[in-house]
């Protein structure tokens, strides 16, 4: 082998276990990164952000991720309180918050979680009838958040959400739900149509109501013109009969007495108070004529 071929293979190889060496020694932490290190396996505690340097061989570092993570727990089927299984499947999402925890508390906090998640998720469905875990989903989040918070807490690991993704009961008591729920909607769909009906007879009623109103006041307004037109009427007829005496009346009598004698019938009945009319005119010509034959006689 040549010697210039040599040289450049232990330069290579140098360079390599330079690079290494380097890579070993230096570490530039990201800010949402902890390094917790080790010093001949005894805990030194957690580094960064930044730049950090270590002793090759010496120290060795586990790198910890500090941002939020999710973990997607399959479905899992469960027992209600009253005996009914249902499947559910949710989301655990989680952040780390002491690095040094993470690393020496648990082995594999994922596979951990995920354990520890179906279980508590069973234990808490068990205690819960079917209606409310369909109908308290909201709730059922914050008790397995609370609950799965307590044990990984000493992992140091914080539990911010848990979100129930779906719920699948047994066929039959789908069925039953689908009738029940067809069920309330024509309930509703009758209430809201009697309702309308109702309201559409109160309108009806209001109106006739109304139009009565108005037609009762039309006609009391049209007696009272009426009454008053009657009133004037006998007023200006009072008025008229003010300058009426008795010889006028008995005139009046007469007049009427001479369109009885025209016509075609022969018997009249004369009432007594036409007699009684006359009477003072009877006087006034028995007067006159005995007047007249006094001047005759002188």
């Amino acid at each position: 082998m040549p010697d210039d071929l040599i040289g450049l293979v232990v330069l290579l190889v140098g360079l390599a276990i330079l690079i290494g060496l380097l890579t070993s020694i230096v570490h530039i932490i990201r800010e949402y990164e902890r390094l917790v290190v080790f010093f001949l396996g005894r805990l030194q505690g957690g580094r960064g952000p930044g730049l950090v340097l270590l002793i090759p061989f010496i120290q060795q570092a586990v790198k910890v991720d500090l941002r939020e993570r999710f973990l997607e727990v399959p479905q899992q089927t469960c027992i209600t309180k009253d005996n009914a299984p249902i499947s559910i499947d949710f989301l655990v999402y989680s952040k780390v918050f002491d690095p040094v925890e993470t690393v020496t508390a648990v082995v594999d906090f994922t596979g951990a979680s995920q354990a520890l998640a179906a279980t508590t998720l069973r234990a808490v469905i068990g205690d819960i009838p079917l209606d409310d875990v369909l109908a308290k989903r909201e709730e059922i989040n914050n008790v397995l958040r609370s609950k799965l918070d307590e044990v990984t807490h000493r992992w140091g690991v914080k539990i911010t959400n848990v979100e129930i993704r779906e719920i699948v009961p047994p066929r039959d008591i789908q069925d039953a739900m689908n009738r029940q729920m067809s069920a309330e909607r024509n309930r509703r769909a009758n209430i809201t149509e009697s309702e309308g009906t109702r309201q559409a007879t109160i309108n009806v009623a209001e109106g006739d109501k109304q139009s009565a109103i108005l037609r009762a006041e039309g006609e009391r307004q049209a007696q009272v013109l009426r009454a008053e037109g009657f009133s004037n009427a006998l007023k200006t007829i009072f008025g008229a009969a003010k300058g009426v005496d008795d010889k006028t009346m008995t005139l009046q009598y007469l007049e009427a007495l001479k369109a009885l004698a025209a016509g075609a019938s022969t018997k009249w009945i004369v009432p007594m108070e036409l007699a009684e009319l006359t009477r003072p005119l009877a006087g006034v010509m028995r007067a006159a004529r005995e007047a007249g034959e006094g001047s005759g006689k002188a």
